[in-house]
């Protein structure tokens, strides 16, 4: 059975940061495309940041230089640094895994940015 378990949402000022975390079983991040995802109210999901099996990573347009994606590969996991976080980055954001077809998605970890 596959699971991807997110965490590290909170509550930030803005220009504060958070360290998103996703967990992953009945998988290997090392093998699967691992993205992160967001979906703020009345909004369609977007793609936030992408990491494929090799080196090429992909990220929104909002982004900005603000965020980053990465593995760790003895923990199974993915990550992604938030800094410089502004109220419009206020949204769940899901934790995705793809490979050749399969997609698995986490139940998502709140972000709210706000003063």
């Amino acid at each position: 059975q596959v699971q991807l378990v997110e965490s590290g949402g909170g509550s930030v000022q803005p220009g504060g940061s958070l360290r998103l975390s996703c967990a992953a079983s009945g998988i290997l991040v090392s093998v699967f495309d691992m993205g992160w995802w967001r979906q703020a109210p009345g909004k369609e999901r977007e793609l936030v940041a992408r990491i494929n099996r090799g080196v090429s990573v992909d990220y929104g347009d909002f982004v900005k230089g603000r965020f980053t994606i990465s593995r760790d590969l003895r923990k199974n996991t993915a990550m992604l640094q938030m800094n410089s976080l502004e109220p419009e980055d206020t949204a769940v954001y899901y934790c995705n895994a793809v490979l050749a077809g399969e997609s698995y998605w986490g139940q998502g970890t709140q972000v709210t940015v706000s003063s």
